[in-house]
């Protein structure tokens, strides 16, 4: 993993507005912070038998709407890991550095929260801090495949501790993380925080 790529995954998440100052309109947040979940997989997931790699081309979140294209991020210049741009912000971006959907391992899924470019100002993962153990998260790869997740946590943290090795680190069993901004929104700072789903493979259909 590209340890100092994840550590500076946060830095350019937050809303790109050109021409004018924005303030968005403030995306749900958790309902509830729930803890971190643990490092050990759940034994259920530990059955269920991993893919090959694939990379992911669509997200789709049913309980809250959303139904978008993945793009395929790698590292900017800068070392930092790449966000979907300003004029696609109503796709998501898979970090290609991470395990794909399915794969043993964390598959890292992040989209912007909102944009000025789109009506409401809602972009991909408005609604991500609305998720909650239990829902689906399907994922349908390059080679027709879709990889199943069942959500088992949703957390908001301060970007000066996102905890990259809990989202990064390597697991056991297929996992996925999906992250947008969260939090209070400033215009000089951007926003403070982060919403993170931790969620863990279940099946898949089309194999």
């Amino acid at each position: 993993m590209l340890w100092p790529a994840a550590t500076s995954l946060v830095a350019g998440m937050a809303m790109v507005v050109y021409g004018a100052v924005v303030m968005p309109a403030p995306a749900p947040g958790p309902a509830v912070a729930a803890s971190l979940p643990p490092r050990s997989p759940a034994a259920a997931a530990a059955e269920v038998p991993t893919l090959n790699a694939s990379p992911p081309v669509r997200i789709v979140i049913e309980r809250l709407g959303i139904d978008a294209r993945i793009l395929r991020l790698g590292l900017n210049k800068g070392g930092t890991v790449a966000v979907p741009p300003p004029e696609q912000a109503r796709q998501a971006g898979w970090y290609d550095g991470s395990a794909a959907p399915g794969q043993q391992g964390p598959a890292v899924v992040l989209g912007h929260v909102d944009s000025a470019r789109l009506p409401g100002n809602r972009a991909v993962f408005y609604r991500l801090g609305q998720a909650r153990p239990g829902d689906r998260v399907e994922i349908t790869r390059m080679d027709k495949i879709t990889a199943r997740f069942t959500v088992d946590s949703v957390t908001q943290v301060p970007k000066d501790r996102f905890p990259t090795e809990t989202v990064y680190g390597p697991t056991r069993t297929a996992q996925l993380r999906l992250i947008t901004c969260g939090g209070t929104y400033t215009e000089s700072g951007g926003y403070d925080s982060n919403i993170i789903v931790f969620a863990h493979y279940t099946g898949a259909r089309g194999t």
